[in-house]
């Protein structure tokens, strides 16, 4: 039973993962367009949590943490970047 609910979260986000690829695509701003970035790496997230309960190892909840704070640190910067011209001040 826990396979079939795995499989139905894998299709969840992942159609929530091509969503966003849209979103990046045709986002009229450039704000909309650092939201679906931060969306995506949300989706990559959790996608690699399912994949670690799928296979049982604790090896893609790292790697998962690794990513998470590489995206937030992005992020940041990123809209720091477009505030004020400048990352590191």
């Amino acid at each position: 039973m826990i396979e079939y609910a795995l499989f139905f979260a894998f299709g969840c986000f992942g159609l929530g993962l091509l969503l966003n690829i849209f979103r990046v695509i045709s986002s009229p701003t450039v704000g909309d367009r650092i939201l679906a970035l931060d969306t995506m790496v949300v989706n990559m997230i959790a996608l690699l949590a399912l994949f670690g309960i799928y296979k049982g190892t604790t090896v893609y909840f790292e790697a998962s943490m690794i990513i998470a704070m590489t995206g937030f640190i992005s992020t940041v910067s990123y809209t720091r970047f477009l505030l004020r011209g400048d990352i590191i001040e």
